[in-house]
């Protein structure tokens, strides 16, 4: 599960504070009575906007179309550029050292900055920081495609490109994803959420063959390309017509950036759902996950074709749950979804150990990575719910971070386990450590969850 790249109700959210512990926890003594209790009282510092978004279909939802497309540009200009900056590092040095450390750095300064990214969301105008992201990243990719032209590239002017991505990412996802909140009608939640999981996995789709293909045109091609997509995407966020937050209340708090830490922290539900995806980052992140596969399809004698063959299998998972989310939510209990992906990791790493053949360990694997949507659209359905405008995007940057701190462990735990062991042990850690973040959901509190679109239709 990426990070939960890779996003609303109106009103009633709940406030910091003033849940009843029944509503922090989503449960309650009587049926019907969770939806009541975790929305809560509507009141001051409440969610609640003045000009509710129209209730039209989702499709025609010109503000949420113009918000997803725009993000999708930008996420197709990000997959372009993060598959040219290995390749550039190759061609410049000749070893692929550099491009892991590369892309490990941006991983980490990414979610270090997404808490800050959280709290600016939080404090200004969401359209103008990420009009002021994209421009960023436009601005420094075309002197970088300068640079190439003019043959002076280095190590160092490629680090510094990439991190300064990589703080304009951290700091455009939260609000990015906040904002949803606001252009999409409480009925809707759900199935804006799953229908902006397709947005980095058609970004990843789209994006690499780009940059790949560009870059064997020519070096510079493939960042001056990406500056374009960013230019589109900062265009097009002009073109959303209602407000992007909330109007300040007049008795906001003064905006701390753990508050949204915090947060997290006083709602049991949504403190089970990050040990899960911190887990399952750890245990299914793509790198570590190709690592086993490809080792263990090696061993097995399977031939360069039939691996790319495996991995374009397993790949393909996260594509098929994208499109499979909106059904999937719209026919089973949210318990149902959550049990079912959180255990299906431990089973699919129990397999991967013991079925023979190499096509049959993509198969295995794309049913790991076809959860991942269908659980993050989900997951931002009830924080939608759950957090108020006012402190969205301090908890947007919250799970950004803890989901990117994940990945870094996972891959480090993955390299580290095959070297000493190889493929079968990767496997088995991948089993234990999916187990153990899947024991929280056996709880009562997840076998009662009612569904997101209830919670935000729930009188107030």
């Amino acid at each position: 599960m990426k990070p939960v790249e890779p996003g609303t109700a109106e009103s009633g959210a709940v406030e910091p504070g003033t849940a009843e512990p029944a509503a922090a926890g989503l449960s309650a003594a009587e049926p019907g009575a969770a939806e009541a209790s975790v929305l809560g009282p509507a009141g001051p510092g409440s969610s609640a906007p003045d000009t509710p978004a129209q209730d039209v279909p989702l499709i025609r939802n010109r503000d949420f179309q113009a918000l997803w497309i725009s993000r999708f540009l930008a996420s197709v200009g990000k997959e372009s550029a993060e598959v040219a900056y290995p390749l550039l590092m190759l061609a410049i040095t000749g070893e692929a050292a550099y491009a892991g450390a590369l892309g490990a750095t941006q991983l980490m300064v990414t979610g270090a900055v997404s808490i800050a990214g959280g709290t600016l969301a939080d404090r200004m105008d969401r359209r103008k920081l990420l009009i002021a992201c994209d421009a960023t990243r436009a601005l420094m990719l075309l002197l970088f495609g300068a640079l190439v032209l003019a043959d002076r590239t280095n190590v160092p002017a490629v680090f510094v490109l990439a991190v300064v991505s990589a703080v304009c990412l951290g700091l455009s996802e939260p609000p990015a994803l906040a904002a949803i909140k606001q252009v999409v009608p409480a009925s809707q939640l759900t199935r804006a959420t799953a229908q902006n999981q397709i947005r980095p996995l058609g970004a990843t789709v789209a994006g690499a063959p780009i940059g790949s293909s560009l870059f064997g045109v020519a070096r510079a091609l493939p960042f001056v390309a990406t500056a374009l997509t960013f230019v589109c995407s900062a265009l097009t966020l002009l073109f959303i017509r209602r407000p992007m937050q909330a109007a300040p209340t007049g008795n906001d708090e003064r905006r701390k950036a753990l508050d949204g830490f915090r947060f997290i922290l006083g709602r049991p539900v949504l403190v089970i759902w990050i040990v899960w995806i911190m887990g399952s980052n750890m245990a299914f992140n793509h790198t570590g996950a190709f690592l086993a596969l490809i080792a263990t399809a090696k061993e097995r004698g399977a031939s360069e074709p039939e691996i790319g063959m495996m991995l374009s299998i397993a790949g393909a998972g996260g594509l098929v749950g994208a499109a499979l989310a909106t059904w999937v939510l719209n026919r089973l209990r949210p318990a149902t979804i959550f049990l079912a992906a959180a255990w299906l990791g431990p089973v699919a790493a129990v397999l991967l150990m013991t079925v023979p053949g190499v096509l049959p360990l993509g198969v295995l694997l794309a049913c790991v990575f076809l959860r991942g949507p269908i659980v993050n659209a989900l997951f931002f359905a009830y924080v939608a719910v759950l957090v108020p405008d006012r402190l969205q995007g301090r908890v947007m940057g919250a799970v950004m971070f803890l989901s990117y701190v994940a990945q870094p462990l996972g891959i480090l735990a993955v390299g580290s386990i095959f070297d000493l062991g190889g493929a079968p042990w990767v496997f088995a850690f991948m089993a234990l450590v999916s187990s153990l973040a899947a024991l929280p959901t056996l709880t009562r509190l997840i076998r009662r969850l009612p569904h997101p679109d209830a919670l935000a239709s729930a009188p107030s």
